[in-house]
């Protein structure tokens, strides 16, 4: 019985010397005044003062937007200081830097729309052309299997043989009509 009360008291002990030791942690933190003064904080940020709409045309907190060139026809042996963004250093961005970046989809200005859709079209036609020469020329099936006497059973291997059709085998590809007597 007294040791579970040691053993209960110890362990209050513990628990209460734990709550105790947070906000000696807490005191002893150096956080110094530059940093943790709420009068320099209101200092270094003050309050956000709204625009109205002739100060701020665009309603992006009056940013100052550089000129809307994608960064793909900007000059890649330039000396950027970022060579593969092609920007230097401390230059504004673009609100729209997510399309006018360097990773956005590339614009294809070699060929124009209306040059591309002749392209596409000679291509059809080439294709279409190649088809109507191709069925003008190819030897189509005849229409109608030809006749052989005896049905060539010696040729096709003898009398155990599937045999080609013979004269009086029904017509091919015809539904025989059942005659009901």
């Amino acid at each position: 019985m007294l040791p579970q009360r040691i053993v209960r008291a110890s362990a209050l002990r513990s628990a209460s010397l734990a709550a105790r030791r947070l906000p000696i942690i807490q005191q002893r933190t150096f956080i110094p005044p530059q940093i943790n003064d709420p009068s320099i904080i209101d200092q270094k940020y003050p309050d956000w003062q709204p625009l109205t709409d002739e100060e701020d045309p665009d309603m992006n907190g009056g940013y100052i937007n550089p000129p809307r060139v994608k960064r793909q026809f900007r000059d890649p042996h330039g000396d950027w200081w970022d060579k593969q963004e092609r920007r230097n250093y401390g230059e504004p961005v673009h609100e729209d830097n997510d399309i006018l970046g360097i990773f956005s989809p590339y614009e294809y200005t070699w060929i124009s729309p209306g040059k591309g859709l002749l392209q596409v079209g000679a291509f059809v036609a080439t294709v279409v052309g190649i088809c109507w020469v191709v069925g003008r020329l190819y030897p189509d099936k005849p229409s109608f299997p030809r006749e052989f006497e005896g049905g060539l059973e010696r040729e096709l291997g003898g009398p155990g043989a599937l045999r080609a059709r013979a004269p009086g085998d029904p017509e091919p590809y015809q539904v025989e009509e059942i005659e009901e007597d």
